[in-house]
């Protein structure tokens, strides 16, 4: 299994970016699929999942209502749309997937993970 995320940037308070993972070597749409942060010098965060089947979305209380999660099974893709940014929001964003369909909230409920894009806030 292999996931590559990308789509972050520099970007001012305020502004948008949207983040895309790509997903091959498993069944893709049978995997919950979740997003993470890491601040330098901080612990990795749970950001936001979906469920296999879209029916499930879960979100940090930090992002809920700025960000979106979605994604698009016949094409093995998976979003983070990230809209009026902090400077908070800057780290490292990963991608990850487990073998479970259900939409999961800690980073060891995940079997795979990409190897993350820098997302910059600048204030």
């Amino acid at each position: 299994v292999q996931l590559q995320a990308s789509g972050g940037g520099l970007v001012q308070t305020g502004g948008s970016l949207r983040l895309s993972c790509t997903f091959s070597g498993r069944a893709f749409s049978t995997s919950a699929m979740g997003w993470f942060r890491q601040a330098s010098g901080k612990e990795r965060e749970f950001v936001a999942t979906v469920s296999w089947r879209s029916d499930s979305t879960l979100y940090a209380n930090s992002v809920k209502g700025r960000f979106t999660i979605s994604r698009d099974n016949a094409k093995n893709m998976a979003y983070l749309q990230m809209n009026r940014l902090k400077p908070e929001d800057t780290a490292v964003y990963y991608c990850a997937a487990s073998q479970a369909s259900y939409a999961a909230e800690s980073p060891y409920e995940y079997d795979y993970w990409g190897q993350g894009t820098q997302v910059t806030v600048s204030s």
